[in-house]
């Protein structure tokens, strides 16, 4: 099967390996080859591969060593990979601990197993966790090729958004302004700033903005993230008229904060606005409440997506609107 492979003179192999598993790029389902002084790495994402590296698609064959929790159990276990950490979903306590069983025995990267305890909930979205393998629940979590040190006790983090914040972090152009109404530990944040731009984040977890200021270290643009720890509505008023971009990822209370996005926004900007609503009319009451919020203040309104990010719930969907605002002649 062919796949994309990094390309890399034998010599430089070992160290490309290195820096490429610790951005957890290599394709553990597939073998490296070799072919005369040339080495290729298949990897799991060409567009997160960093600038330097050759790409090249050419077969791989499929790794036979490698024993997964399926092959143990004989089934095809649900869960998410969290950096080393494995999430279940499992209400049924014998068959959680059959899976994290599995998942310590497979050849799977694993450090810890944990199961959902307790919906997201409070201002913090934060949730209960059962730790059924392992110890603890921080890590670091690599996601098209940036690095999140964060715990899952403390902050919310959902990998499932991974192809969303990258969707929309590559619209952002260098030397934008870029503010992230509900930062978390910064996977918005982060990716716009690499491109250029000049990024504030707010959150009312002051856990995450700990991890909001480690991470943008961590990736080398420390120099041009702003973190504030508060509600965003009192952090506003410095931003008036700032911003050329806006992200507000709060599902189910972002309209509550549109009076505050649009007074942020500069005479032209693109607004992020996260929803979850019923799938018969999933964009409609999102687009009418920042037509609203906007018109107030004296911005016309362009939506340029509407886009389904994934299912939610039964009959629910949960939605992104990209709009323009462009305050009224």
């Amino acid at each position: 099967m062919e796949v994309p492979c990094v390309s890399v003179p034998r010599a430089e192999g070992e160290a490309t390996r290195r820096e490429l598993a610790e951005a957890d790029l290599i394709a553990d389902d597939r073998e490296i080859t070799v072919e005369e002084d040339w080495l290729y790495i298949p990897v799991v994402d060409p567009d997160a591969v960093p600038d330097g590296f050759d790409l090249v698609v050419r077969d791989a064959p499929e790794r036979e060593t490698q024993t997964t929790p399926a092959d143990l159990l004989g089934v095809d276990p649900s869960y998410e990979r969290l950096g080393d950490i494995v999430l279940l979903d499992e209400d049924d306590p014998e068959r959680a601990d059959r899976i994290a069983r599995a998942i310590v025995a497979s050849d799977l990267p694993v450090g810890t197993v944990l199961n959902k305890a307790s919906k997201v909930k409070g201002e913090t979205r934060i949730r209960d966790w059962e730790l059924l393998a392992g110890e603890g629940t921080e890590t670091v979590h690599r996601e098209y090729g940036f690095e999140y040190a964060l715990d899952l006790a403390a902050v919310y983090f959902s990998p499932r958004l991974a192809t969303e914040r990258h969707r929309v972090t590559e619209q952002v152009a260098e030397n934008e302004h870029v503010f992230d109404m509900f930062a978390g530990v910064g996977p918005f944040a982060i990716p716009a700033a690499a491109r250029g731009a000049q990024a504030v984040g707010a959150d009312v977890n002051g856990r995450a903005i700990e991890y909001l200021r480690e991470n943008a270290e961590r990736n080398g643009v420390g120099d041009r993230v702003t973190a504030f720890h508060g509600d965003v509505r009192e952090v506003a008023p410095e931003y008036e008229g700032w911003a050329d971009r806006i992200l507000m990822n709060l599902p189910h209370s972002a309209e509550g904060f549109l009076e505050t996005a649009v007074s942020l926004a500069g005479d032209e900007c693109v607004l992020h606005y996260y929803d979850i609503q019923h799938d018969e009319d999933p964009f409609g009451p999102g687009e009418r409440a920042i037509r609203a919020a906007a018109s107030a203040q004296g911005y016309d309104v362009e939506v340029l997506t509407r886009h389904v990010v994934r299912s939610y719930a039964p009959h629910e969907l949960n939605v992104c609107l990209d709009v323009r605002l462009s305050r009224a002649a």
